[in-house]
């Protein structure tokens, strides 16, 4: 592949096509977390054999597919009402996120994890009620100085891709709390 190629892909993906490769880039990294996850399951033996639930994974690359939207859109009305680097500008955006930003994605991710896993309303609320706090909690501690990064070095365009990026690490945490549950039910000798 040319450079020039290159740079008119980068060029189309980082603008024209943002929404597209921030939705495809979050449900990747979600899956991938989820595989990441898995791997760590299966070295902690947790699972009898090491092979890898792709549905599972499946899944979460689903609930990131719906995350990718919402983290776009938020992040770009976010730039727009909140313009600016400086460091006022930028403790309004993070206090935003944490109080807006994460409880939506928190709750979008349990019950859309609900839905595509067909459990109940019921199942979805008693798992949110259960999880929400302390996912919440860990938020708090990993995203005000990500989003620092983000909000005072970075380009909006490139906002969604860096936060995915360094989602993969937080998805592992995800799909960890989201099936923790399942795993711990199994009645394995454990590594660890």
């Amino acid at each position: 592949m040319s450079m020039g190629i290159i740079k008119t892909v980068v060029k189309k993906c980082f603008g024209k096509y943002l929404l597209v490769t921030n939705t495809v880039s979050s449900g990747i990294l979600m899956a991938v977390g989820d595989s990441m996850q898995q791997q760590i399951e299966t070295y902690r033996g947790f699972h009898e054999n090491e092979s890898h639930d792709a549905v599972r994974s499946m899944n979460m690359a689903m609930v990131g597919i719906i995350l990718g939207p919402i983290q776009h859109v938020f992040y770009m009305y976010l730039d727009r009402f909140i313009p600016g680097r400086d460091l006022f500008s930028v403790s309004k955006k993070l206090l935003l996120d944490q109080l807006i930003a994460s409880p939506v994605y928190i709750v979008t991710f349990f019950y859309g994890s609900a839905y595509i896993e067909n459990h109940t309303l019921a199942q979805a609320n008693d798992e949110l009620r259960h999880k929400f706090l302390q996912v919440y909690l860990v938020d708090w501690i990993v995203w005000p100085p990500t989003q620092f990064i983000n909000f005072f070095f970075l380009p909006s365009k490139y906002r969604v891709i860096y936060l995915n990026g360094l989602t993969t690490l937080y998805n592992v945490y995800l799909s960890y709390i989201k099936h923790k549950d399942k795993v711990e039910k199994l009645d394995l000798p454990r590594k660890y």
